[in-house]
């Protein structure tokens, strides 16, 4: 699975801006006094305005998986990197063969750069903005589950993501290209105490080569 587009809100789009130009310097490819867009790699991902709703959201950027080290080092020059466990900030995902690292945006979004050894990805480019390879993880927001994982599966065909067992109150969808994080209400987003909610978003993916897109609210 990959995902193409990804849509959130934001209450400020200004501050978005400075903060996605600024600190991962990306470029700005399109903006409106609703909405603005950048190019993360294959993923199109666009901000939407809101007012006074305070949105987060986890999402997931993928990136070579030899550039981990790299990655760290620029971006802890732009921004507070979050531990994982104490005093530890490299997470060591030992089933899924990856490892990453979190920080917040300006709007307090939990935000993930990781890197998946399962992926033919290497680079030998130094890292930058260009390095980002895709968005591939978004966090879905659900009072069950379950339920949830079972619609994603019926409607679209997505299964649950072979290095991820499934648990009641936290199931992965999709591949390692590309997943969908469903997490039951109120559970803290790793690696921080922030609680889960649910807020508008929207995804446009590839399945198997069939395009699909998701609208939740």
């Amino acid at each position: 699975m990959n995902i193409l587009k990804l849509e959130l809100l934001t209450d400020s789009l200004d501050e978005t801006e400075l903060f996605y130009n600024n600190v991962f310097g990306l470029k700005t490819i399109s903006k409106t006094d609703s909405s603005i867009s950048f190019e993360t790699g294959s993923t199109k991902l666009t901000f939407r305005s809101s007012e006074n709703l305070k949105p987060v959201y986890h999402f997931a950027f993928d990136i070579p998986n030899n550039k981990l080290g790299e990655a760290f080092a620029w971006i802890e020059k732009k921004t507070k990197i979050l531990e994982v466990i104490p005093p530890e900030k490299i997470a060591d995902f030992y089933n899924w063969n990856a490892k990453s690292f979190y920080f917040y945006d300006n709007n307090g979004n939990i935000l993930e750069f990781i890197a998946r050894f399962s992926l033919d990805n290497a680079s030998d480019k130094e890292f930058n903005w260009a390095s980002i390879i895709s968005v591939s993880e978004i966090g879905f927001v659900t009072k069950n589950v379950s339920l949830l994982s079972d619609e994603m599966f019926n409607k679209y065909g997505l299964f649950i993501f072979s290095k991820q067992p499934k648990l009641n109150k936290f199931i992965v969808l999709g591949t390692d290209t590309g997943l969908f994080i469903l997490v039951e209400e109120n559970r803290d987003w790793y690696p921080t105490q922030k609680k889960a909610k649910s807020f508008w978003t929207k995804v446009v993916f590839d399945n198997n080569g069939k395009m699909s897109e998701i609208e939740v609210y």
